[in-house]
């Protein structure tokens, strides 16, 4: 995470936007440009075959009057290493919050993890069936080595389904752009992480998770993607970059933490918050939707065909991305009607 006292005294948007871009997380998630420019991105003919292409948060298959969605999450050696608990927790909670993005619900996991040491692989498998009770999952088995020698390494596969998809893909000009988030938690010790998840009994937290898909059930939203440790603006750049479109969004219309550190929230990777595009006269529909579970919502922005991502604060205007000329992750796809 950036620290603030490394930006210039008296700082403005230019240079919030400048420290942002150059993230180890912004790095990362460029990073996917290797992999994407090994895959053919061609988009078949046939919509409900788009919706298996990288891009989205999970992999949507039709099976019958339902989509099947399919996501893993690896986590971060040095996390599994020092927070073997929490690793197992955040991966099964990161591919939960990937499922409800879809519009769906998530019913079962595996895992796969390697240890060197057994007591630190049980918090591990501790943390994920943590998890799994909390959100209602089954915990379908994978597999393990504990050996002398092993990295720490964890990954978690999800499955779930979901009758009308949320989609990158849905992305159009004229939608209107929202934040919602649960401003109910606190950072996790000197990192990213808004963590709200503990704040809450477990019904409560799957009651908020089902606004997602029955808003989409309900055909009030096109298009969801939760924050993941990009931050706001990353994940947003990841909304627009399948269709190629562009989005300006005012930060002064942020639901934040009473802290008031905007640097810091907008790299936050928060337990629960998406970033979803609706049709303008579906607005009070929908924020009522997630106010009803004490969520945040709030209109910030706006979907264009520019390609870029614009921010305004206050009286300034900056353009943070133009994905024509760089890419993000690399995943783009020719428009096409849905």
């Amino acid at each position: 995470m950036v620290n603030p006292a490394q930006l210039p005294v008296g700082q403005d948007l230019h240079a919030l936007l400048d420290a942002l871009r150059d993230t180890p997380a912004m790095r990362s998630k460029m990073s996917i440009q290797t992999p994407a420019s090994n895959l053919d991105l061609a988009r078949p003919a046939d919509q409900d075959a788009c919706y298996a292409l990288p891009g989205d948060d999970t992999a949507a298959i039709r099976c019958g009057d339902h989509y099947q969605l399919l996501a893993i999450e690896g986590m971060i050696p040095r996390f599994v290493e020092q927070a073997p608990w929490f690793a197992g927790w955040s991966a099964v909670m990161a591919n939960v919050s990937d499922i409800t993005a879809m519009g769906g619900r998530a019913v079962a996991v595996v895992n796969a993890y390697w240890h060197h040491d057994a007591a630190c692989a049980a918090q591990v498998l501790a943390g994920i069936r943590a998890a799994c009770k909390t959100y209602g999952l089954i915990l379908a088995g994978g597999h393990t080595s504990q050996t002398p020698g092993n990295p720490a390494a964890l990954a978690v596969a999800i499955t779930g389904i979901a009758s009308r998809l949320l989609s990158t893909l849905h992305v159009a000009p004229g939608q209107t752009l929202a934040l919602a988030v649960d401003l109910n938690g606190q950072w996790h010790a000197d990192t990213p992480y808004w963590r709200a998840f503990d704040q809450h009994a477990d019904e409560v937290l799957r009651r908020q998770l089902e606004v997602l898909p029955s808003l989409a059930e309900a055909g009030l939203l096109h298009a969801a993607k939760d924050i993941s440790n990009a931050g706001l603006l990353g994940t947003l750049l990841m909304l627009l970059e399948p269709t190629g479109c562009g989005a300006e969004i005012n930060l002064d219309l942020l639901p934040r933490p009473p802290d008031n550190d905007l640097l810091r929230w907008l790299q936050a990777f928060p337990s629960y918050g998406f970033l979803i595009t609706l049709n303008p006269q579906d607005w009070e529909s929908v924020q009522a939707a997630f106010a009803a579970q004490h969520l945040s919502c709030s209109r910030i922005g706006s979907i264009n065909t520019s390609g870029c991502l614009d921010v305004r604060q206050d009286d300034q205007f900056n353009t943070f991305w133009d994905l024509a000329c760089t890419p993000f992750t690399g995943f783009t796809y020719p428009a096409q009607e849905h």
